[in-house]
């Protein structure tokens, strides 16, 4: 069974993204990590883009949409999906009002606000948020994403490419308008007809403003697609129970990570029975994690794994979170 090196990836990544079936254990083994990277001295980050935030349950400290920090070198940021879209959706109306008459801006309110409800505005939300998150990286030594669901991650980390395209396509749409206006502006009645076709100026600070702003958006996107597929600084990390759903969850996840060439480093394999005890339940139960393991081995067998005990009782504060990196 190849090994997954969870110390190694603590040191030498800069972006660890944890992810996995729900009820799996993956906050508080994201929780686990972010703790031991800032306790070797790593300035470290630890995000939850799960709309059923649980990270600041794990630290056993209150919630809040605020960063904070946890202890000295560590920080936590939950981001609440549908604060994140309504963010969003004003500042597209802080910067579309520049370009709307002022009778217009109530209508325009209402029609983005309806969209923060619509598939995909959560998504984008977060994924600004992150992309923003991951442009401060001088900032922290170490960026722990703990990701909601598996799918709900994938279509995360599929938006990069989707948005950047979309936004290509609105830079290259608005460079054939004002082509075609210098065409309709030449043979207007009135023009210079003996003058040569010229590449008009802008029409305007505004004009060009808006294309600064989706360029630089653009870049943004592509450096996030960039940091997302670097193998050298980004680990993503399943974590799954010995048990027949996640099993099957995590091996489509893990087609899905690699389609999108997102480096996956391995498996956390959560949750495992101890050894000994002849209780009828717990042997049964034993027999079944086994199998599980078997048939773990069989389908992602090439994958390196780790494997982590179950606790005797919930792990919640940072002297739980510490003792189960002693098994790291």
């Amino acid at each position: 069974m190849p090994t997954l090196d969870l110390p190694a990836l603590l040191r030498e990544r800069r972006l660890l993204l944890v992810g996995g079936k729900g009820g799996v254990g993956k906050t508080t083994v994201a929780a686990s990590l972010a703790l031991a990277a800032a306790d070797q001295g790593r300035r470290t980050l630890v995000v939850s883009t799960d709309p059923a935030h649980s990270l600041s349950d794990a630290f056993g400290v209150a919630p809040s949409p605020a960063l904070r920090p946890v202890t000295e070198r560590l920080q936590l940021l939950e981001i609440d999906p549908d604060q994140a879209a309504r963010d969003y959706l004003e500042d597209v109306l802080a910067h579309m009002a520049r370009f709307a008459r002022p009778q217009q801006l109530g209508e325009l309110r209402r029609q983005l606000m309806l969209s923060a409800d619509s598939p995909g505005a959560q998504e984008a939300a977060l994924l600004e948020r992150v992309a923003q998150l991951l442009d401060q990286e001088q900032q922290h030594d170490l960026l722990v994403l703990d990701t909601a669901p598996t799918g709900h991650t994938l279509r995360l980390l599929q938006l990069p490419e989707m948005m950047a395209a979309w936004t290509d396509g609105l830079l290259r749409h608005n460079q054939r308008a004002e082509r075609l206006g210098a065409v309709l502006a030449h043979l207007s009645p009135g023009a210079e007809l003996d003058r040569p076709l010229q590449q008009p100026a802008p029409d305007s600070d505004r004009d060009g403003a808006l294309k600064a702003r989706l360029a630089a958006r653009q870049a943004l996107l592509r450096r996030t697609r960039r940091r997302l597929s670097d193998a050298a600084n980004t680990a993503f990390l399943l974590v799954l129970t010995a048990e027949r759903l996640p099993l099957l969850e995590t091996e489509r996840a893990a087609q899905a990570l690699q389609a999108a060439e997102v480096p996956l480093a391995g498996l956390v394999v959560n949750r495992l029975l101890p050894t000994g005890s002849d209780d009828p339940f717990l042997r049964g139960r034993r027999h079944s994690e086994a199998r599980q393991l078997a048939e773990l081995e069989r389908r992602l067998g090439q994958l390196p794994r780790h494997r982590l005990p179950w606790a005797a009782e919930d792990i919640v504060g940072l002297p739980a979170l510490r003792a189960l990196a002693t098994h790291f």
